[in-house]
């Protein structure tokens, strides 16, 4: 196969013939090259390609041309669709390729037709906006081929409407559902079982692995090559799928749709009702033990309160009692049968996650302003995810732009149980130190100290002022977000763009868009995020982006590092926050042509011995300590480019 990936990629290529512009880089073919290997001899690949490689088309090529049953799965949905509707459909084009494709999202992505109906006609509270969103779901409903929510692009995309007519693995009546065969997911199933490709993405491709859903599972065993894109997405992500979880929002589905069950068919059964009315309020009772804004915490040290062992114990006596209950209207009707299974489930998990002396995991809660989540995670899933990549020939590539940490891919590795994995590193071809000047400011306070909002917002200034806008913000933290938010609009002439006021792909749409904008943003704009050309000249970042110390999983994680005789700083926190400073960077240059400024606000990457770590692990661009360095570099820029 090697042969047909070389010539693919040559100057007079299926590729350069077929799709405008495209040029072959080296990195690309050779990262392309080590992909056809492996799947050729199975066995897994982990390949870091630098922003600019072309890993897409690099992974895309030989997949396609080795004509075996291939899953490509992505680490968020929007990553998925512009992988199905923009970049494999060239790809499958310029090949000439006959194979089938198929794109499978998660189960809550689908509409489900049973629970429209059910809820259309009990609407379950008196709100206009919801009865508006029902209708609106409702005409859809007669149009829609795919039954694909993201095609309801008319309905705010946290409408309260959705979760009424999705299902969740818990309320789906598989089989026992009046409208089985014309469920929308089993549609969507049973072309991907038939495809030859199928996108996916990280969460369901775990949903899946640990069991947590099925159907999908009868999919993966017929597939012999996986390819993870995004892939240093997925050591947090497999840790969730393997642990167990039980939430307050799951409980109170669970009792709505008893209720709803007693109103239509068992009428004549009061008691029941009655029971799971009292299983709810206990709930909400014991929600109102955690504080009431939005929080992360131990559970472990959480649970000692004695008003919460009271409060939680309440709820599960009263689950006991509806248990039997249920128990006892078995076969009356299929929602109370499916619900007497959820109970069972939740049950279990519950009392699981009131095991506080259990080793070897996290116990962690989340709440939200109304609901409460408990979370037991493996402190590791190497053992776990080795024995599943062994049990089969398959071949596994896991790709990213950012994987290693000072040039080496142990951390990754270890953390996957990936240590027979062939690993390739390619520089991005980009010329940073032409392209890119990297400014670590002098007289920096350090960043818990108060004068470090005020220092924050004097250099973005000068900087938003030097470049006019065309700038990122990105913070390590909400508070300091919100800070920076509400005084940079009064001391700018520049429109100012905050994450949260809108849809995350309507925030990029209007800083595009505007041309002179400064976006700010956390988590989620620090990836997947790809603005090319003057639009995104500047990036600035508050501090190095280390996970708050009190964060559960690494709490849980650096104490079994302790335990173990290791370093949790050296084996946990910095890799960790070396990978999310990588991605960071990643937003400034995305194109050859593209220059820019990336200025980092923390003095301890010059001051602190890991600085250096994280130093090595960046682009080689040109480094500066002086701002006014910073200015010049981007008011040159501006005259050489006047438009």
């Amino acid at each position: 196969m090697r042969k047909q990936v070389s010539s693919a990629f040559a100057p007079n290529g299926a590729l350069a013939q077929h799709i405008s512009g495209f040029n072959a880089r080296d990195a690309q073919v050779e990262m392309a090259q080590a992909v056809a290997d492996v799947i050729e001899t199975p066995g897994a690949l982990v390949v870091e390609a630098g922003t600019g490689t072309g890993k897409t088309y690099a992974y895309l090529v030989p997949a396609l041309l080795s004509g075996k049953k291939v899953v490509l799965s992505t680490g968020t949905k929007n990553l998925q669709e512009q992988l199905y509707f923009r970049d494999l459909p060239k790809v499958v084009k310029a090949l000439a390729s006959p194979l089938q494709l198929a794109l499978l999202k998660g189960r809550s992505n689908y509409l489900c037709l049973f629970r429209l109906e059910q809820h259309y006609n009990h609407v379950p509270m008196q709100d206009d906006q919801l009865i508006q969103d029902l209708s609106l779901i409702k005409k859809w409903s007669a149009e829609t081929q795919s039954g694909d929510i993201g095609e309801l692009s008319y309905i705010a995309e946290d409408s309260k409407a959705l979760p009424y007519v999705t299902s969740t693995t818990d309320n789906c009546l598989g089989k026992d559902c009046p409208v089985y065969e014309d469920c929308h997911l089993l549609k969507a199933r049973k072309k991907a079982q038939a495809a030859d490709v199928v996108v996916v993405n990280h969460h369901l491709f775990f949903a899946d692995l640990a069991l947590k859903d099925t159907g999908f599972g009868e999919l993966l065993p017929q597939m012999d090559v996986i390819i993870f894109d995004e892939a240093h997405q997925l050591p947090d992500i497999a840790s969730d799928y393997f642990g167990e979880n039980v939430s307050s929002r799951l409980l109170l589905d669970l009792c709505r749709d008893i209720e709803t069950a007693c109103k239509t068919e068992l009428r004549d059964h009061p008691q029941l009702a009655k029971t799971a009315d009292k299983v709810a309020l206990l709930i909400k009772d014991w929600r109102l033990q955690f504080g009431t804004e939005p929080a992360k915490g131990n559970w472990r040290d959480a649970y000692q309160n004695p008003q919460m062992q009271t409060a939680l114990n309440r709820v599960s006596e009263a689950i006991d009692m509806l248990y039997l209950v249920l128990k006892s209207s078995l076969g009356r009707s299929d929602l109370i049968d499916n619900a007497f299974e959820r109970l069972a489930q939740a049950k279990a998990r519950l009392l699981k996650l009131m095991d506080t002396q259990q080793s070897g995991v996290s116990l962690w809660y989340e709440t939200t302003r109304l609901h409460v989540s408990l979370h037991l995670t493996p402190l590791s899933i190497a053992d776990k995810f080795r024995a599943i990549v062994a049990a089969d020939e398959r071949s596994w590539i896991f790709t990213s732009a950012t994987l290693s940490v000072n040039h080496g891919f142990s951390h990754y590795t270890d953390q996957m149980g990936l240590q027979q994995a062939k690993t390739l590193l390619l520089e991005s071809p980009f010329d940073y130190a032409e392209q890119a000047l990297l400014c670590v400011p002098r007289f920096m306070p350090e960043p818990h100290e108060p004068a470090m909002a005020n220092t924050l917002l004097q250099i973005a200034c000068r900087l938003i002022e030097a470049n006019n806008g065309r700038c990122f913000f990105l913070f390590t933290s909400h508070r300091m977000l919100q800070m920076v938010a509400q005084q940079l609009p009064d001391l700018i002439r520049q429109p100012v763009l905050v994450q949260g006021s809108t849809g995350k792909r309507l925030l990029l749409e209007q800083f595009v868009t505007l041309d002179n904008a400064v976006l700010l943003g956390t988590g989620s704009f620090w990836e997947g995020v790809d603005v090319r050309g003057d639009t995104l000249s500047c990036v600035i970042i508050d501090k190095l982006p280390f996970a708050s110390p009190d964060e559960p999983l690494l709490q849980a994680r650096s104490e079994d590092c302790v335990m173990r005789g290791l370093d949790p700083f050296a084996q946990v926190q910095l890799p960790q926050a070396v990978i999310t400073l990588k991605q960071g960077v990643g937003r400034l240059i995305r194109d050859v042509t593209d220059r820019g400024v990336m200025v980092i606000c923390d003095n301890r990457l010059v001051t602190k011995p890991y600085g250096e770590v994280f130093l090595t692990s960046l682009p080689p661009m040109r480094r500066t300590r002086c701002l006014d360095t910073a200015v010049d570099f981007l008011q040159q820029m501006k005259q050489d480019n006047p438009t």
